[in-house]
């Protein structure tokens, strides 16, 4: 599951007339930590930029997916609304999901969007459609190596993920276990209790 942040950068940019501007601009970055969105900043818009350049801010973004076009490099975000039932109470829950598109127009993202989503097995509205800030994306390529405890927090926020997206909400087994006393060790208690009070007496 790809984890997406939103990185402003700040540089002089040369335009073709050769003026020379201060701008912001946002990317998408494809990392599995703040961290790391901030390393592959330096990697990936670093050779494109002449002179210095600053991170203004970076943040997560929720995305579903993102579906990428060759034709077009201008980004839509488009909210996509949809009605899950859940299995043990039957009570429906309307869920909300983000998707990033590129497209020449809005109405041609929308018509990329159902067709991306046409294997979707249940029936979905398309809330909004807009125009994103975002300039380009950078998709993460390769196998990463994680060892150690990283490993296992992404191991445990991946978990997390999972849980949150289909929202389960029983009790883990071993909470359950640790609540029951095992009837040996009650009738030991007992036991100890009435040595106790003949001691006392």
């Amino acid at each position: 599951m790809n984890s997406w942040y939103q990185v402003k950068v700040k540089y002089t940019k040369q335009f073709e007339d050769g003026r020379l501007k201060n701008v912001t601009e946002p990317y998408l970055i494809d990392a599995m930590s703040f961290t790391e969105a901030e390393a592959r900043v330096y990697e990936e818009i670093g050779p494109m930029v002449r002179g210095d350049f600053a991170i203004n801010g970076i943040s997560k973004e929720t995305l579903a997916d993102i579906f990428q076009y060759d034709d077009a490099d201008v980004w839509y975000k488009c909210k996509v609304s949809y009605v899950t039932v859940d299995a043990d109470s039957g009570k429906e829950k309307k869920k909300n999901q983000f998707f990033l598109i590129s497209a020449h127009s809005v109405k041609e993202a929308c018509t990329r969007l159902e067709e991306s989503l046409s294997g979707m097995m249940v029936s979905y509205d398309i809330i909004a459609v807009t125009l994103s800030p975002i300039l380009d994306i950078f998709p993460f390529e390769g196998e990463r190596e994680v060892i150690g405890e990283e490993e296992e927090e992404h191991s445990v926020t991946v978990a997390n993920n999972m849980a949150d997206e289909n929202d389960l909400g029983d009790e883990p087994e071993e909470e359950k276990e640790e609540d029951q006393t095992p009837e040996g060790d009650a009738e030991l208690e007992d036991e100890f209790s009435e040595d106790s009070e003949e001691e006392n007496e």
